[in-house]
């Protein structure tokens, strides 16, 4: 595992953009032979999407051959809901971009078969050649993706049931009213996003810091998400100097030493 640590969000998410659009332009996608992503919602990459359009739009990076597959979809909105994912990537990125539409895949939560839509999106993401990046945040708890505490560390693509925590941490987008916030949603798996060739996680903020710690130093554990990580063999976090704050001095200075003269 990598730990890349940067001074603020803002730094955290220029590193990310620049290594997402570095391997990308590396690949050389093409009709043919696409580079598959994997991306998240939430704030922690908005950041990122930002740097992403503005590369975009000065003619950096191109994503007309790139094919997106996004985590998760609450159960119950309609692409059209301002809170569904769908509308959120289209909205934040995919409208700002050269991607084309039908290469952009976000799981179907108003599917009338959620099980059949869930493992429909396993078959796509199959069929696509596999995910070759997969960008990822963190919750408080360790969870990735919707994936709470507790879920398989070899789980695919399921509809998942939101703890109380993640459904009140998520009521900020639904003007602070729990009772908004769907009960359930549909997701990708821990082991669905740890088949990806690589891993990109972002965690900013003191409120991750003890998700960070778990996932670098503690034990892999289903109850920490997060540390399934630690059993990738290309996984890098990418955090601010406040996420690092329940970090050992000494494990922090390792990873700044490693990384003091990579770019990417």
């Amino acid at each position: 595992m990598r730990l890349i640590i940067k001074k603020n969000y803002d730094e955290c998410s220029s590193w990310a953009a620049d290594h997402i659009a570095h391997v990308i332009k590396t690949f050389n996608p093409s009709e043919s032979k696409p580079f598959v992503i994997g991306l998240p919602t939430g704030s922690t990459p908005i950041g990122t999407y930002e740097n992403l359009i503005k590369k975009c739009k000065a003619g950096e990076i191109s994503f007309k051959d790139v094919v997106s597959f996004n985590m998760d979809e609450y159960e119950g909105l309609p692409p059209d809901n301002d809170q569904s994912y769908r509308y959120f990537m289209d909205h934040t990125f995919f409208n700002h971009v050269d991607i084309k539409k039908p290469n952009t895949h976000v799981l179907n939560g108003c599917a009338s078969d959620l099980s059949k839509e869930c493992g429909d999106y396993e078959k796509a993401i199959e069929k696509a050649g596999g995910i070759r990046l997969f960008m990822g945040g963190v919750g408080n708890d360790g969870h990735i993706a919707f994936n709470e505490p507790g879920t398989s560390l070899s789980s695919r693509t399921h509809v998942q049931l939101l703890t109380e925590d993640t459904r009140i941490v998520n009521s900020r987008f639904f003007g602070g009213d729990v009772s908004r916030v769907p009960e359930r949603a549909l997701t990708v798996g821990i082991g669905t996003i740890c088949d990806a060739d690589e891993l990109l996680f972002l965690v900013t903020g003191r409120a991750k810091a003890y998700a960070l710690a778990h996932a670098v130093e503690d034990s892999v554990s289903q109850m920490w998400p997060i540390t399934a990580l630690q059993l990738h063999k290309n996984a890098i976090i990418v955090c601010d100097e406040d996420a690092v704050g329940e970090l050992k001095v000494n494990t922090v200075k390792y990873f700044k030493e490693m990384e003091k003269d990579s770019k990417f």
